[in-house]
């Protein structure tokens, strides 16, 4: 069986070949993602934002008190790490 489509007779094998091989394209085309124009950030930059968009509000004066003991914790051992 075949269809007309502008004048033409085209076999339903053809339709089906188009129709998965544009389905493929699109689907490709959708996932291969964007142009990327700024550098990657570096980690420390990136470290610096985390820390600066994380805020951490305590309840309690035994959660301020954990809060400052991990912020202690942390910022010894990047002493350590630079070290």
């Amino acid at each position: 069986m075949s269809y007309v489509i502008f004048g033409r007779a085209i076999k339903n094998e053809y339709l089906a070949i188009g129709t998965l091989l544009g389905t493929a394209g699109l689907a490709v085309a959708s996932l291969s993602g964007g142009k990327k124009d700024a550098a990657a950030p570096s980690g420390k930059a990136t470290l610096e934002q985390v820390k600066e968009s994380v805020k951490i509000n305590a309840s309690s004066s035994e959660e301020e008190e954990l809060f400052d003991s991990i912020k202690k914790f942390i910022a010894d051992a990047e002493k350590e790490s630079k070290h």
